[in-house]
């Protein structure tokens, strides 16, 4: 195994990393003063600002997959391809944009679009890539996923309970959504919806996924959530009411009953993302608790002498770098074998990166005493979001659960009842709930 990054890899990551230090890191007082001014739902300028500087240095949908991506439908053009980076290459670009929360925007390669982009890309036809695809991809609309419901336990995806109902040349939506992450952002034009178009079908036939302009009659944004206290303004994460919403059928994705195909084909990318972000997330934590340990002193000399704080950061290296293995793995075996071979490894490291992160950054905001806990160091907000991590993408408990029976499957004892009733529970691991949670919540960055 070759441990060293290619030439590809480092031209990408240093053109990603110059840029974020030179354009945006910068410009963190100017970015926290719009946040600030006026109205919160509204677009920042400096990351529209510097949205044209990335676009024009090239950088740009990053995440978008190689053009030899077999769900490549025959009638794509060049026109919605990206540079081409594997999972792989674009890792360690995301953990680059993972560090400072706005980044990710300035390269138009920011959750939730990263996924609807893919999912257009994989899916749609010419018609819709043309309505929608366009103008997300040149970073001028943004959109969102609706599939989280507030009455049904969500980590089981099947449960959802929005109905789509074929009437004549359109589709009807009702049902409610919430944690629909973007919504609140004035640009947010589309909604990928998912609900059931058939009641009675097979567990996993009945669910549909939609195209729904955000602007249709009968959708009403009932509340906005916040995460513990934040708003992720101008992002948001909504509740939401569909009433008779009506769209033209030609909105449908794929087609009915294919709801889990597509979200399988999104998710898997969309969970290791979050993953490469959360590695510049601790990297970043780490860097910030370093610095304040050798700023201040307690007790007679600098805290970084005290032995439980060189404990606290040998852990905290240690971690990030394993981590970080884990997640080039999974990449790497999403670029050779494909997103279903490697469906353990990207639930490994959807359970590992956040827990990582939330360590390391409870331990920096420990080294910042009351300072931790307030707005001014950001290490608070990043404990909010990689807490929200843990549910997200699918709880903790769902993805260990689809580990372990993967894990058992690979240990059946002797033929015997017991034995046939372990290869059952470990053949529907990839298709029920444990391989498909919905939980869209805080993918806010």
């Amino acid at each position: 195994m070759d441990f060293q990054p290619t030439e590809r890899q480092v031209y990408w990551r240093d053109r990603v990393r110059d840029f974020i230090e030179t354009h945006v890191r910068p410009n963190m007082d100017t970015y926290k003063a719009q946040d600030a001014e006026g109205d919160r739902w509204k677009v920042i300028q400096i990351i529209e600002d510097k949205k044209k500087l990335a676009k024009e240095a090239g950088i740009w949908n990053l995440f978008m997959p190689p053009r030899n991506d077999s769900h490549h439908h025959v009638d794509d053009t060049f026109e919605f391809d990206g540079p081409g980076l594997t999972n792989l290459e674009y890792a360690l670009c995301a953990e680059e944009m993972g560090r400072i929360g706005w980044a990710s925007e300035v390269f138009n390669c920011s959750a939730p679009d990263t996924g609807n982009m893919e999912v257009f890309h994989r899916y749609g036809t010419r018609e819709q890539k043309e309505q929608w695809l366009k103008p997300l991809m040149n970073g001028e609309i943004r959109s969102a996923f609706l599939m989280t419901e507030p009455f049904t336990a969500s980590s089981d995806a099947t449960n959802i309970e929005t109905r789509i109902e074929r009437d004549g040349d359109e589709y009807v939506i009702n049902g409610r959504k919430w944690w629909s992450s973007g919504l609140g952002d004035p640009r947010c034009k589309v909604s990928i919806v998912m609900g059931k178009t058939d009641f009675s079908a097979g567990r996993h036939a009945q669910q549909s996924m939609l195209l729904m302009p955000n602007d249709a009659p009968g959708v009403n944004i009932i509340r906005h959530l916040p995460v513990f206290g934040y708003d992720d303004a101008p992002h948001g994460h909504m509740e939401v009411e569909m009433k008779d919403v009506r769209v033209p059928a030609t909105n449908m994705l794929l087609g009915e009953g294919r709801g889990f195909e597509i979200a399988q084909g999104r998710l898997g990318p969309g969970r290791i993302h979050h993953c490469m972000r959360t590695i510049g997330v601790a990297e970043e934590a780490l860097a910030k608790m370093c610095k304040r340990l050798q700023e201040r002193e307690a007790f007679g000399k600098p805290i970084y002498k005290h032995s439980v704080w060189e404990e606290r950061v040998a852990r905290a290296r240690i971690d990030i770098d394993m981590t970080r293995l884990l997640c080039l793995k999974a990449a790497d075996m999403m670029d050779k074998v494909g997103n279903k071979s490697a469906k353990q490894e990207i639930a490994m490291i959807k359970v590992q990166a956040p827990n990582m992160a939330l360590r390391i950054i409870d331990d920096a905001i420990q080294a910042h005493g009351g300072g931790g806990v307030s707005n001014d160091y950001g290490l608070a907000n990043a404990y909010a979001h990689q807490r929200t991590l843990r549910l997200a993408d699918g709880p903790d408990e769902v993805h260990a659960r689809s580990i372990a029976r993967m894990e058992f499957g690979k240990h059946v004892p002797e033929p015997g009842p017991t034995a046939n009733a372990l290869r059952g529970d470990s053949g529907r691991a990839a298709n029920d709930g444990a391989a498909l949670s919905s939980g869209d919540m805080g993918a806010t960055r």
